[in-house]
């Protein structure tokens, strides 16, 4: 299997202060990326770029001044940015939609639809006029899968998954984009889940972005790629038949 070194490349990972996203800049970070990780913990950005090496920066990704302020300290402190992990996101606890606060469910989207927006639109311009560039994109199984719990979150990441598709469209031949699932992970966000739940190693993730991150996977920009259900390599492949069938993509068939 290849090594997938990512030696001179810039990332940036947002929600980068704990769970998946601390993860996949220690992955980066391994393979010889230079890596910010952001998020809106001074403390555990701080933690996690001490850790690695890298570089912290305190943004909140739903405001759109923090997003900019965001990647011109990472491109002024790192060089231009290569690999956008959009990674940020948030659940609210939720039984039955009635009953949440309207502004906590809003807020949901403003950090997993918004946020994801204002980062790729503040990393796009750059990527283009250079040429090079990728983004990957945390969706997740809820924006499909039935009995999801909360409406909030999984109607946040359809929203995001729809975004991350037709963004890779309007980017084809220049930026690949891609929408990952990590897969269910133990992480603060999902620590109500039952011990028996079929939880996902949190190393697959991580190893998923470092693949797309290397370039190997650029002919499946555009589509829906699990890091646990989907073997990356057998997808590359066959990644023309998967183009030509319209395979890992999610699809209302008649």
């Amino acid at each position: 299997m290849p090594d997938d070194r990512l030696d001179g490349q810039v990332a940036l990972v947002t929600g980068g202060g704990r769970g998946i996203g601390a993860n996949i800049a220690r992955e980066l970070a391994g393979a010889g990326a230079r890596v910010a990780v952001s998020a809106r913990t001074k403390e555990q950005v701080e933690d996690v770029a001490r850790e690695i090496g890298g570089l912290a920066v305190v943004a909140d990704v739903s405001n759109r001044v923090d997003v900019e302020a965001m990647v011109a300290e990472v491109e002024s402190g790192l060089g231009p940015i290569d690999l956008l992990c959009a990674n940020a996101g948030r659940n609210v606890s939720e039984q039955r939609a009635w009953e949440v606060d309207p502004d906590e469910w809003w807020n949901v989207f403003e950090v997993n639809v918004l946020g994801v927006y204002l980062s790729c639109r503040a990393v796009i311009p750059g990527m283009l006029e250079r040429a090079s560039g990728r983004i990957v994109i945390t969706g997740s199984g809820a924006a499909y899968l039935p009995r999801s719990g909360s409406t909030a979150y999984s109607a946040s990441k359809a929203a995001v998954w729809r975004f991350g598709e037709v963004l890779a469209e309007q980017l084809a031949g220049r930026v690949p984009v891609f929408v990952i699932s990590p897969g269910l992970v133990r992480t603060e966000m999902t620590k109500r889940a039952p011990d028996d739940a079929p939880w996902t190693p949190p190393k697959l993730a991580p190893r998923l972005v470092r693949v797309l991150a290397s370039g190997r996977a650029d002919a499946l920009a555009g589509r829906y790629l699990h890091a646990e259900h989907d073997d990356i390599d057998d997808l590359i492949r066959r990644a023309d038949e998967i183009s030509e069938q319209d395979l890992n993509t999610i699809r209302l068939r008649r």
